[in-house]
C-alpha cells in the first residue's frame, strides 16, 4: 500500500463477546463472516480482525480460544475478498496462525511488549506491523490517575522505541505503522489533544494510524451512548485526516469513507481523480 497517496480506511471486526462497542454482535461465526464481507463491500481498504477485547478492564483470552474465533473469518475474507486482512492480536501464536491462514498485517496494541516472539513472527512473514502506544495493560490502563508530563513527547518517545524494537527483531522499518492509541490509558482531554496534534507524529517517518471510532471521549463531548456516536466519530476522523493521518480505523466504514474523501479533497484543495 502507498500511504502517501491517500488515507486508507481499516474496517473493524471484533469477534468477541465483550468489546466496548460491538461486543457479542458478531460473535457468531456466520455473522462475523457476513460482516467481514460487508465491510469490504462498504469500502474498507484493510479488514482488521480481532478475537480478544482490549477495552478498559478486559481480561486476557486464551490463545487457542482466540485462534478459534478469528481463523474461520480470516479464511473466508481471504477467499472471498481482495482486501488485505490484519490480525489484531498481542500473541505471536495467534499472529502466526492468522498469517498462515492468509492475513497480511499484524496490529499489535502492545507494541511487541507482551510477547517477545511477536517481532520474529512478523519479520519472518515480511508483513506490515502496527505498533501502538498504551499506558500499562488493557485490564488496568484506565485505573488511577492518568497523567503525562508531556503527552505528545511521551507518545513520540514510546513509538520511536517501539519502531526500534520491531526493527531489532527484523521487521523492515518501511513496514512499520505507528498508532498513538486513542483511548488506551488516556483521559478524554488527552484524546482531543492527540487528534488535534496528530501531525506531530509524522516526524517519526512512519505512516500514522488513528482509531477514534465510537470512543468514550466522543461520548463525553456529546453526552451520547456508544451507538449514537456516528457523527462524533466523523468529526474525529475528518480532523485526523486534516492533521495528516494515513490510516483511519472505523466500525462504520461506509459513512467514514465519505468523510475521508471529503476531508482529503479539502486537504488537497482539489477534487479526487475521476470525479465529474
Amino acid at each position: 500500500m502507498h500511504f502517501d497517496r491517500r488515507p486508507y480506511i481499516m474496517g473493524i471486526l471484533n469477534i468477541t463477546p465483550d468489546s466496548f462497542s460491538d461486543g457479542g454482535k458478531f460473535f457468531d461465526q456466520k455473522k462475523a463472516i457476513d460482516q467481514a464481507l460487508k465491510l469490504v463491500e462498504d469500502g474498507a481498504d484493510i479488514l482488521d480482525v480481532g478475537g480478544e477485547s482490549t477495552r478498559p478492564g478486559s481480561d486476557v483470552v486464551p490463545e487457542d480460544e482466540e485462534i478459534k474465533r478469528v481463523l474461520p473469518v480470516i479464511q473466508a475474507a481471504v477467499r472471498y475478498t481482495t482486501a488485505p486482512v490484519s490480525i489484531d492480536t498481542t500473541k505471536s501464536g495467534v499472529a502466526k496462525a492468522a498469517l498462515d491462514a492468509g492475513a497480511a498485517m499484524v496490529n499489535d496494541v502492545s507494541a511487541l511488549r507482551f510477547d517477545d516472539k511477536m517481532g520474529e513472527v512478523v519479520a519472518a512473514a515480511g508483513v506490515p506491523l502496527v505498533v501502538m502506544h498504551m499506558r500499562g495493560v488493557p485490564k488496568t490502563m484506565q485505573a488511577g490517575p492518568i497523567e503525562y508530563a508531556d503527552l505528545m513527547g511521551e507518545i513520540r518517545s514510546f513509538l520511536e522505541a517501539a519502531v526500534q524494537r520491531a526493527a531489532d527483531a527484523g521487521v523492515e522499518r518501511e513496514l512499520i505503522i505507528v498508532d498513538p492509541g486513542i483511548g488506551f490509558g488516556k483521559t478524554p482531554e488527552h484524546n482531543l489533544i492527540i487528534i488535534n496534534r496528530i501531525g506531530e507524529l509524522r516526524a517519526l517517518g512512519r505512516p500514522v494510524l488513528v482509531g477514534p471510532s465510537r470512543k468514550a471521549f466522543i461520548g463525553k463531548v456529546l453526552d451520547k451512548e456508544v451507538d449514537q456516536r456516528l457523527h462524533g466519530t466523523a468529526a474525529a476522523v475528518a480532523a485526523s485526516v486534516l492533521g495528516g493521518a494515513h490510516i483511519l480505523r472505523a466500525h462504520d466504514v461506509g459513512p467514514m469513507r465519505d468523510v475521508i474523501e471529503v476531508a482529503r479533497a479539502i486537504l488537497d484543495e482539489r477534487l479526487p481523480e475521476g470525479s465529474s
